[in-house]
């Protein structure tokens, strides 16, 4: 009899080390961004699990999240477009008008600058959204000093991948330009259809992106319409989504 409580106490110790052992180990289960809460997900931004809490707030913040990420394609699910009215709106070029018959008239010269603007994203897979929006931006106020007066100025443009987008749709204008001369003998496209085209462009940017700093969201609209092996008159049939965002 006497037996029975020595196994109780051997008992009572395997139970507390293993408790021990699997206290020791806790440090193992937590997020590898705050090394406090728990994980819950895999993140592929840091080849690690996290909490949803730091997957919340760190998406396209300080984190490079894959498109093919499953819990931001959910975040995307549930974010409306920023209403227009929120953003600055000098960063929208307020003076310029689009109507419907413009959008209807130039739906071509819409969807080429889109393909311009997805081509550049896919050359190089570090483009944000913020890129194409400050690229866009420089070459419209560069539209928009030629629609006005006349002049050609070419505001310098330091960053490489905005030189590199600036530069697709500058050579997508031309070619839309030399398209019209071969087949109408004339190019019909004027300096403000331009500006219009790639302020639309900017205002669509602004809506869909998240505004974070990483953010893709607008980048990988474009990239849809456009698949890797289409073109921009291939892709004739996505216009409708394009020009209404």
């Amino acid at each position: 009899m006497a037996s029975l409580p020595r196994q109780a106490r051997r008992l009572s110790h395997a139970s507390r080390f293993t408790r021990a052992i699997m206290k020791s180990g806790e440090k193992y289960l937590v997020c590898s961004i705050c090394e406090i809460r728990k994980e819950k997900r895999f993140c592929p931004a840091v080849h690690g699990r996290i909490c949803p809490q730091c997957c919340g707030e760190q998406r396209e913040v300080t984190l490079d999240c894959p498109s093919d990420c499953v819990y931001l394609q959910q975040a995307r699910e549930h974010e409306k477009p920023r209403p227009v009215a929120e953003l600055d709106q000098a960063s929208l070029f307020p003076d310029v008008e689009i109507g419907q018959p413009f959008l209807y008239e130039q739906k071509h010269l819409i969807v080429g600058l889109s393909y311009a603007l997805a081509k550049s994203a896919r050359a190089d897979r570090g483009i944000r959204d913020s890129d194409l929006i400050a690229a866009l931006t420089t070459v419209a106020r560069q539209y928009e000093m030629l629609a006005s007066s006349g002049l050609h100025y070419e505001t310098p443009i330091t960053n490489l991948a905005h030189q590199a987008i600036a530069a697709e749709v500058q050579k997508m204008v031309k070619e839309y330009r030399e398209a019209e001369q071969k087949h109408l003998g004339y190019s019909r496209l004027r300096d403000t259809d331009v500006l219009r085209g790639l302020v639309f462009l900017v205002r669509m940017g602004f809506t869909r992106t998240s505004g974070r700093p990483k953010s893709r969201a607008f980048v990988d609209f474009l990239l849809q319409q456009f698949p890797e092996e289409s073109s921009a008159i291939a892709s004739g049939e996505r216009q409708s989504q394009i020009i209404l965002p």
